[in-house]
């Protein structure tokens, strides 16, 4: 039988030290031999270390995460991920947008439930309830393969206000930047902090802690039947009133599969029992379901009343909401500031609000204290000054471009910058107009290219503009512009980058996959950045 000599140890001491190699080599020898009390030492070279072998996110996945793409519908994100392991999986059915409101990117959020250092299920903001739902579906198979190894909670950041540490800052003003005669409502909202205790970067976001309108929180608290002061508890053995409980503690909108699990608990009746667990799982008998808040839900079935305290159990946590923030720390410190639409539709025949949208067009005024955070950006920033940067920020989506520019006028930055910017009518919908000529007339926006969706016979977006503009577009892209997307994510996103690839394609002289590709590669090499929500 042959035997084999064991690997030579690798040296620790450099050949450059400052030793003799007689000293070397018994320093070497010696610190081998501390180490070798821990057991390290006698692995043979290649073998993974024996906490490898512990680690639950050790299940040789190669990393890769096609589904990463909020404009994927969820289906076809997780057929993208399918046959991955269920850590994967989780990730795959999260909303893609790596935003915080959950506390986490999307792939932690997933590690975390996977790892049971995170038990709620309904924290994804943008995934909503499919997202709720098919991780439902996916922590029934962690139920069944046990705990894991080992639970390892997320790091926590350390110093700084996060969604678990906010602070306190003051309302400076809501501004309304849209002229009279505009069907919007979109406000600059500016917000005072000490600059120590709310450092930021252009590109972050600005988490904004809402409460729920109080003419909702009345309505079902009258709904119910029920005193306003009706306690309910705080689900930690501490006191907590009913009203209370529904303007701060739980969200309201959208109407959550775990209250009509309670209502169906309620009914009297097979069939409507079964009518309500079927609609917990999605099914939409009326074609209503996704209107459904709290009190629409309760008003469809007024024959079931719930306890007040078993109502509050049923929803889930009031979630912070996220805005792209508009200004740089460098013009202004200890000031910040969000550009927000206020939202407001009519469902099921009853006027809707947007939670924060509506909080901070309506209910909160100068000098009011509210909690926010900052949640950092990923993958989101300027590039050297040097640079140029295409920014295509239609309606709200300007938000962080504003910033950009504030930022790159107080660098006194070189490389140009091209916003393309577009709403509903250029007279009464042009946001910052005044702010942007400035930046022209500074030499900080090297161009501007508009489109206006209500002006003319023909509806016209960025995206039509971008197409307009392909062949100079085509040639800064060439030459190092990093480019960048902020907005909608359902529609607008995909359109933008359907016109991008088309650019490519026709003055690149590319094929559809070659255009891809091209695409792809600015993506992997940082120059095309996304925010969109």
């Amino acid at each position: 039988m042959t035997s084999l000599s064991p690997a030579p140890l690798p040296p620790r001491i450099p050949e450059n030290a400052p030793f003799s190699a007689e000293q070397r080599a018994w320093l070497n020898g010696f610190i081998a031999g501390l180490l070798s009390l821990d057991g390290r030492e006698g692995q043979v070279a290649g073998a993974p270390a024996a906490a490898a072998k512990d680690d639950p996110l050790d299940d040789g996945d190669d990393g890769a995460a096609p589904w990463h793409d909020q404009t994927l519908p969820l289906a076809k994100r997780m057929a993208l991920a399918e046959g991955r392991p269920l850590r994967r999986r989780m990730m795959a059915a999260m909303g893609q947008q790596d935003c915080g409101q959950c506390g986490y990117s999307c792939e932690d959020y997933a590690d975390a439930i996977f790892l049971r250092a995170e038990t709620e299920l309904n924290l994804c903001v943008p995934g909503g309830k499919a997202t709720i739902r098919m991780l439902k579906a996916l922590h029934a198979e962690l139920e069944g393969e046990g705990a894991p190894a080992q639970a390892v909670a997320p790091a926590t950041p350390s110093g700084g206000p996060t969604r678990d540490r906010p602070v306190m800052a003051s309302v400076v003003g809501v501004t309304r930047l849209n002229a009279e005669g505009s069907a919007k409502e979109t406000n600059h909202v500016e917000l005072a902090v000490e600059p120590a205790g709310l450092p930021y970067a252009v590109g972050d976001s600005l988490g904004v802690f809402a409460t729920n309108d109080p003419a909702l929180a009345d309505a079902i608290v009258l709904r119910l039947g029920a005193e306003p002061e009706a306690e309910v508890g705080d689900g930690n053995g501490r006191s907590r009133r009913l009203r209370d409980a529904l303007l701060e503690d739980v969200s309201l909108a959208p109407a959550p599969d775990e209250l009509f699990e309670l209502l169906a608990g309620l009914a009297g009746g097979e069939t409507e029992r079964r009518r309500l667990l079927a609609m917990a799982q999605g099914d939409d008998p009326d074609g209503d379901l996704e209107t459904l808040d709290v009190l629409a839900a309760l008003e469809k079935f007024p024959g079931l009343q719930p306890a007040p305290r078993d109502l509050i159990g049923a929803l889930g946590a009031l979630q912070p909401r996220l805005y792209s923030i508009s200004s740089s720390p460098k013009v202004e410190p200890g000031r910040v500031s969000i550009t927000v639409d206020a939202l407001r539709y009519l469902a099921g025949g009853r006027p809707r609000k947007g939670l924060a949208s509506c909080f901070l067009a309506e209910r909160v005024k100068a000098g009011d204290r509210i909690p926010v955070y900052i949640q950092k950006a990923r993958d989101f920033a300027l590039p050297s000054d040097e640079t140029p940067i295409v920014m295509v920020g239609p309606g709200t989506g300007i938000a962080p471009f504003r910033a950009f520019l504030q930022e790159r006028l107080a660098r006194k930055a070189s490389g140009g910058a091209w916003l393309f910017f577009g709403h509903r009518h250029e007279a009464t919908d042009f946001l910052y107009r005044e702010e942007l000529e400035g930046f022209q007339a500074a030499g900080t926006l090297t161009r501007l290219t508009t489109a206006w969706s209500r002006d003319g016979a023909e509806k016209v977006y960025v995206q039509h503009r971008l197409r307009a503009e392909g062949r100079e577009l085509f040639r800064w892209l060439e030459e190092g512009a990093h480019f960048y997307v902020c907005g909608d994510a359902a529609r607008m996103a995909g359109d933008v980058e359907r016109a991008l690839r088309e650019v490519v394609a026709e003055h690149g002289g590319l094929d559809a996959a070659g255009a891809r590709a091209y695409l792809d590669g600015l993506a992997k090499a940082g120059r095309y950045q996304k925010d969109v929500y």
